[in-house]
């Protein structure tokens, strides 16, 4: 009786040693962070900054950086300047203390547009294509003039680096409207996620590192009183340029029929953008805002959703575009294996699969043409 038990422990310890050895080679395996070559990397958890308003002069600026958190408290009566901290201590940050405000619907001097989207935290994808494409030089300043550059929705969340690309278009915004130019950024429905506190597809260096170390939630780093959420809430839902619109998902004849201007269409999302899950529910216009017809994520450009919407038809994109006095619609949102052009050239998809195409690309319009602009910045004309 002994013998077959001393027998039986050694098997059964040999077995489990063998399922803890099998378990954590998979845990281990699954748990680095990829390089575009996909090389394992040890995960870094720095970020920052993150910029908390005590009140309309003061603020406390936040960093995570090296497993500790660093804080430094600034004043000013018309803009606060200060270098980065940690790994960005080149850059200089000009915020000012006035909340920000809305941007036009509807502008009518673009020289010329370059339009990205779905970035989700893509940030050296991000320069590549904006350097590659001539709107910044190798330091990231903007070259780009009197141009119009349009971020059409979806840098949050997914990938590791979503405050650097925050950061890169909030200080973009500003040179470039010293340059006479101007940024636009459409609200897609992933920042809606991040404001409202859906952290499905928040990447884990935020929520396992400065969340975690400050037990300040992921959506508290974008709430009002923050300046990226201050910064967010000031954006449109869709916006229209030399009579292009842009949008991130797209407009169903629903959203046109409920909203037939656009200064109401954006309006009514900026007005629902704080309401809580318990107010969300009881509110009809903005649970359809925000629902599949809605245009943060509609997909009825693309596919039928049995239910929901069916895919539409060249009539119904052409009725849209003339309630809007509108020549093309640009969207994200829903993936194209390129940038590509749909109904007869009056919608152009931008929503690439960065994976296989080794990076990001965009959409040019200049001098009422549209071009591809590939990842090497090589353009094609769209015919």
């Amino acid at each position: 009786m002994n013998s077959f038990f001393a027998t039986t422990t050694k098997s059964f310890v040999a077995q489990l040693f063998l399922i803890i050895f099998f378990v954590s080679s998979i845990v281990l395996a699954g748990n680095p962070a990829k390089t575009d070559n996909s090389e394992a990397i040890e995960i870094s958890f720095d970020d920052g900054p993150h910029v908390y308003w005590q009140n309309d002069t003061t603020a406390i600026i936040v960093y995570m950086c090296n497993d500790q958190i660093e804080k430094k408290i600034l004043s000013g009566k018309d803009t606060l300047r200060f270098n980065g901290l940690c790994l960005d201590s080149e850059i200089e940050y000009k915020i000012p203390t006035l909340p920000p405000v809305a941007g036009p619907d509807i502008v009518n001097d673009g020289s010329r547009i370059f339009v990205v989207s779905d970035l989700h935290g893509e940030y050296q994808h991000f320069l590549n294509i904006l350097k590659n494409g001539g709107v910044i030089d190798e330091n990231y300043h903007w070259i780009w003039g009197d141009g119009h550059l349009v971020i059409d929705g979806d840098v949050t969340d997914r990938g590791a680096h979503v405050t650097e690309c925050l950061w890169l278009i909030y200080r973009l915004e500003q040179e470039a409207a010293a340059a006479g130019g101007a940024v636009h950024f459409v609200l897609g429905n992933h920042e809606l996620m991040v404001l409202r506190g859906d952290n499905r597809y928040v990447n884990e260096r935020y929520l396992n590192g400065i969340c975690r170390k400050t037990r300040i939630r992921s959506e508290d780093f974008y709430g009002p009183d923050l300046a990226l959420g201050r910064w967010l809430r000031s954006k449109n839902a869709v916006i229209k340029i030399n009579g292009i619109l842009f949008v991130h998902g797209g407009i169903s004849p629903e959203v046109m029929t409920a909203y037939p201007e656009l200064s109401r269409l954006n309006k009514a999302a900026s007005r629902y953008l704080d309401l809580r899950s318990s107010q969300l529910a009881f509110n009809d216009e903005a649970r359809f805002l925000f629902g599949s017809l809605g245009p943060f994520w509609y997909r009825g450009l693309f596919e039928e959703r049995e239910g929901r919407y069916t895919r539409l038809t060249q009539v119904e994109v052409e009725a849209i575009l003339t309630n809007y006095d509108a020549s093309s619609l640009v969207v994200g949102h829903t993936p194209v294996d390129t940038i590509s052009t749909l109904y007869d050239k009056c919608v152009y998809a931008l929503d690439v699969d960065v994976p296989v195409l080794g990076g990001l690309e965009a959409l040019l319009w200049k001098e009422g043409l549209f071009y591809r602009v590939k990842t090497d910045g090589n353009l094609i004309l769209i015919e």
